[in-house]
């Protein structure tokens, strides 16, 4: 079957080769097709745009083998854990299928995962078939595509067995539950541990509405645009926040609250970073914010998408026309499907792998938005991205990003006045929007676990750090020393209006005299005569 395939996608008879693959009896290669059609560094963007019409939809298999499994598992009668349980499957995939039922013991609604029986050894067997076909392709697709196919094939392995563990999915679960506890926006279904196990899981019900019916959700009292902003913030703090991002977010696996919190289900594939890719991928931002492409490139080499060592001065003009074109035209121009369109060419044409966890990522982000567009298709990524980055490199405590702050802030040696006041403006607006569930248009659907939080932007640990700095850092106090003198009739009315923008907020006095107790003499004696003698110029 594999030369027979190789030759329909050589011929780019497209439609025969998405035949055949449906037609295989093993489901890895199906998987395996869908994984490649989120990698642009393997696969032609033509060849991909074909892979992406697979689906893992199969035929259930029979409800008398799924609750012998569950039997088998839980070791007691199905009638002695559940009251009631559906006939028909709610959702059938290629690892496993879901059950409706209720629990005998607390009447309490649940859904159960069951693992399709036989799997593993299928599994394990066509990873060692396609093990061995890519150590007779690496050395080609090392030359051709720079990357590693038996890597690829290791990769992606190691996802798909951690998928057939539901042990794992269920701490995935609850590692969900506790980044999530204190956001009144999301919903991640409680697991029952007592009732599951490596190859049954059992779950909270999520009676949500799918997420790609616009006129569903609106019915429900919930307003589209504010709950694409609730999705679009949830996704970004599992990914710059928490550094454990849920992997395959499609319609079937998010849902609409009827109260406006997002729901999500399905934790066999996530993603982790770590706490110094999550740093990196706030430095590309930073360096997008800048228009520094050479230390874009760089980020590329730290993330692992080039090898340690590579030349990257020709992917930095590539770089440069890939956002500028993508950003360039304002925010309503921007998504990623357009930025992954012009970066899927770069990969293809230069030496760059991408990781999985970041195939994920990418995958993730892409179908989310494909989900916004569904809702609303002039929906702007941007302008709820924006202002959560802003409020996270204003008021995060964490040193690096108080690091990228300053990067921000400072351009070519001068203090960015407007680029901090911008910056405050859009926190505002981040924390405006989220002191309340904006995807609820009244109070009166306001839930216990939605009320107003009453939140404001609180700066004054970053004012502290900055006047810290100021005092300290000599390099950064003879810029800003700089950016008075140069110009300072305008510098010092951009002070007073971002001063305006933080009055009401922060006593600016207090937070004076606690720093000034906090520092050295030598620093104390310095802000004091300094302070006298600017008061004495005024």
């Amino acid at each position: 079957s594999f030369p027979f395939l190789i030759n329909l996608i050589e011929k780019k008879d497209f439609t025969c080769a998405i035949c055949c693959v449906l037609q295989f009896q093993h489901c890895v290669v199906t998987l395996f097709f869908q994984v490649l059609a989120n990698r642009p560094d393997i696969i032609r963007e033509d060849y991909m745009s074909e892979l992406c019409i697979l689906q893992d939809d199969v035929p259930p298999f029979a409800n008398q083998v799924a609750f012998s499994i569950i039997e088998e598992e839980l070791g007691q009668p199905l009638e002695q854990l559940f009251s009631k349980i559906s006939s028909e499957t709610i959702a059938a995939a290629s690892l496993g299928q879901v059950y409706r039922a209720t629990l005998r013991e607390t009447g309490e609604d649940v859904a159960i995962k069951v693992q399709r029986p036989g799997i593993e050894p299928i599994i394990f067997r066509d990873l060692f078939l396609f093990r061995t076909l890519a150590s007779f392709l690496n050395g080609i697709s090392l030359q051709k595509l720079g990357c590693n196919a038996e890597l690829i094939v290791d990769e992606f392995g190691e996802k798909l067995l951690e998928e057939l563990d539901y042990t794992l999915e269920a701490r995935n679960i609850e590692d969900f539950i506790v980044n999530f506890k204190n956001d009144p926006t999301v919903k991640i279904p409680l697991v029952y541990n007592k009732f599951s196990g490596s190859r049954v899981l059992v779950m909270e019900w999520i009676d949500g509405i799918r997420c790609t019916d616009p006129q569903a959700i609106k019915e429900a009292g919930i307003d589209v645009e504010g709950f694409l902003t609730v999705g679009v913030s949830a996704a970004l703090r599992q990914l710059l926040e928490f550094g454990l991002f849920h992997g395959d977010p499609h319609p079937g696996n998010v849902f609409a609250m009827r109260d406006g919190r997002i729901a999500y289900v399905d934790f066999g594939n996530v993603a982790v970073l770590s706490q110094q890719n999550k740093e990196i991928l706030i430095d590309a931002v930073v360096h997008a914010v800048n228009e520094d492409y050479a230390e874009m490139a760089n980020d590329f080499t730290r993330l692992g998408f080039l090898a340690s060592g590579t030349d990257v001065s020709p992917i930095i003009p590539a770089l440069e026309a890939i956002w500028q074109n993508s950003a360039g035209k304002g925010l309503a121009d921007f998504n990623f499907r357009s930025v992954t369109g012009k970066f899927n060419q770069l990969v293809y044409n230069y030496p760059i792998r991408i990781p999985e966890r970041f195939s994920l990522v990418i995958r993730s982000l892409l179908t989310q938005e494909g989900i916004c567009f569904t809702l609303k298709p002039e929906f702007k990524f941007l302008e709820v991205a924006y202002p959560y980055i802003a409020n996270r490199l204003l008021t995060d405590p964490n040193p690096a990003l108080r690091e990228r702050l300053i990067q921000v802030l400072f351009k070519d040696g001068l203090f960015q006045w407007k680029r901090l006041e911008n910056l405050i403006v859009l926190a505002k607006e981040n924390v405006s929007k989220m002191s309340t569930n904006p995807a609820l248009k009244s109070n009166s659907l306001q839930t216990v676990s939605s009320q107003k939080l009453e939140k404001k932007l609180d700066l004054t640990d970053t004012i502290k750090d900055g006047a810290r700095l100021f005092l300290i850092d000599s390099g950064i106090r003879r810029q800003l020393v700089m950016a008075f003198t140069e110009d300072s009739r305008l510098h010092v009315d951009e002070l007073v209006d971002v001063y305006k923008l933080v009055e009401d907020q922060i006593d600016i006095p207090s937070v004076a005299l606690e720093v000034l107790q906090d520092l050295p003499s030598v620093a104390r004696d310095f802000m004091l005569s300094w302070s006298d003698s600017v008061l004495s110029d005024r």
